[in-house]
């Protein structure tokens, strides 16, 4: 069964830095776009950043400058350089990724948008 595996979340101080780290396992099928959301207590969820299977970028406005996504299609991994971290980029992390259609054994399935159980990251000032 296709799953997507976080880790590197964790608590750290203000301007310290984390690797945030996500590998779909279960398939030997490439992902196409994978991406990083996270929801803060209190929040609607919101989007981090983006990479296509490409390698195109895109990240929200209050994170550009500090994260750095980046992805290893060997391996449908993908990574978030998390630097100079504020109290408010506390929130519950959650890793994205858009499975594509396949025929295994004479049954169609159909295209999946996959996600992570989410790791918490605290940011204390």
């Amino acid at each position: 069964q296709v799953q997507l595996e976080e880790s590197g979340g964790g608590l750290v101080q203000a301007g310290k830095s984390l690797r945030l780290s996500c590998a779909a396992s279960g398939t030997s099928f490439r992902m196409n776009g994978m991406g990083w959301y996270r929801q803060a207590p209190g929040k609607q969820r919101e989007l981090v950043a983006t990479i296509t299977d490409g390698g195109s970028t895109n990240y929200a406005d209050s994170v550009k400058g500090r994260f750095t996504i980046s992805r290893d299609n060997s391996k449908n991994a993908i990574y978030l350089q998390m630097n100079s971290l504020k109290p408010e980029d506390t929130a519950i992390y959650y890793c994205n990724a858009d499975h594509p259609p396949t025929w295994i054994n004479g049954r169609a399935y159909p295209a999946r948008t996959l996600w992570g159980q989410g790791t918490q990251v605290t940011v204390s000032s």
